[in-house]
């Protein structure tokens, strides 16, 4: 048995002396929230870093994205086609806009929505689709463009797992209408709590200035109703620490990830989801597997043996949102088998910065034991 538990991730934090070194003119202005030159910096900063025209912060990833659906002022009762093999915030945020999901199937080779099944989906209600791009893994983004410019659909990109990922020279944020990203603790790069919109278009990005800070554009100028979902200088300062070792962090999870593969690709039965496509900057921000039915017990078997050594692998996306106890029922969940196959397979194995190599090694070893262990 592993000694200490382990989780799927662990948040990376600068050294403790840069941060507390970066808060202190905080002390002195305290100026710590709307919009501070922390906040403003940070922008400029990941405009660049992610290679986008436009970047609005906010106080986490769903807020995130339930405004930039907002920002497009659908009309209550529209459709927008999404997936299920998601996180519940992918959902969440349609819903909370007064819009009906209408769900689309996924590939089983990479958990990404199946491009090619999104047209029979759309009605005269439909407004736009949001796809995700799932552990990093890219949807197809030329294929989805196609469909959306053929029935005049917004294209709004769930890429809380994409931070990072080129596609050849370009930037993941440059496609669609905009893209979100989520800066949770748990994510490849942090803010502690946060997320930000990309979009291309200076209006959009004004739109989302004033949703994310209740409409106001001035001391006595209230321009429209809005909510507040800005970010803090706190947050914006982890933020500006953690992209100094952005790269740095990226590389070691790529080492990391390649110990997994090299261990697993041995194992039968074990497929890892992953597709890094050719030319692609990747940024390992997950390793999900499918344990398939040749593996010799079910994936949930395997859960719980890995968590008696100390192991917590993570269920990632189960159940299904369509399958939620606050879904269950309310939305049509047919042909849905290839979500459905994931959803009951995939278990994501720990994978972070610090993560030692011969934890990675004893990991793979109880994967490999677990069928012939008494569970």
């Amino acid at each position: 048995m592993i000694e200490n538990r382990i989780f799927v991730t662990k948040s990376f934090m600068p050294p403790y002396e840069k941060y507390i070194e970066a808060i202190k003119p905080l002390w002195d202005t305290h100026w710590i929230t709307n919009m501070g030159i922390y906040h403003n910096e940070l922008e400029t900063r990941l405009k660049s870093y992610l290679k986008v025209k436009e970047l609005s912060l906010m106080v986490n990833g769903h807020m995130a994205l339930e405004l930039a659906i907002q920002a497009y002022g659908f009309k209550e009762g529209s459709e927008i086609i999404t997936t299920p093999f998601t996180f519940i915030s992918t959902t969440h945020a349609i819903v909370r806009n007064g819009l009906t999901p209408v769900f689309c199937d996924v590939k089983l080779e990479d958990g990404t929505i199946d491009e090619n099944k999104i047209e029979e989906l759309i009605t005269d209600k439909t407004v736009a689709i949001v796809p995700v791009h799932v552990y990093g893994n890219l949807c197809n983004v030329e294929v989805i463009e196609n469909v959306a410019k053929k029935h005049d659909l917004k294209v709004i990109y769930d890429a809380a797992h994409a931070f990072g990922i080129e596609k050849g020279d370009i930037g993941v944020g440059n496609y669609g209408d905009v893209s979100v990203f989520s800066f949770h603790a748990t994510k490849v790069f942090n803010t502690i709590e946060g997320g930000a919109v990309v979009c291309a278009e200076r209006s959009m990005y004004d739109r989302l200035y004033n949703l994310k800070n209740f409409g106001i554009r001035g001391e006595e100028l209230v321009e429209e109703v809005g909510a507040n979902a800005k970010m803090n200088e706190f947050s914006a300062i982890m933020g500006l620490c953690n992209l100094d070792y952005i790269d740095e962090v990226i590389n070691k999870r790529k080492e990391r990830y390649r110990l997994y593969i090299k261990h697993l690709k041995k194992i039968k039965g074990i497929r890892v989801l992953n597709t890094i496509l050719p030319n692609e900057r990747f940024n390992y921000a997950y390793l999900p597997i499918v344990v398939e039915e040749e593996y010799g017990i079910s994936r949930d078997e395997l859960s719980v043996y890995l968590r008696k050594n100390n192991v917590y692998a993570r269920k990632y996306f189960y159940p299904l949102t369509v399958e939620q106890e606050c879904y269950k029922g309310v939305y049509s969940d047919d042909s849905l088998n290839n979500s459905r196959y994931l959803s009951n397979r995939v278990l994501v194995l720990p994978l972070y910065a610090e993560l030692q190599e011969d934890l990675i090694c004893e990991i793979c070893d109880l994967i490999k034991s677990a069928k012939t262990s008494e569970l």
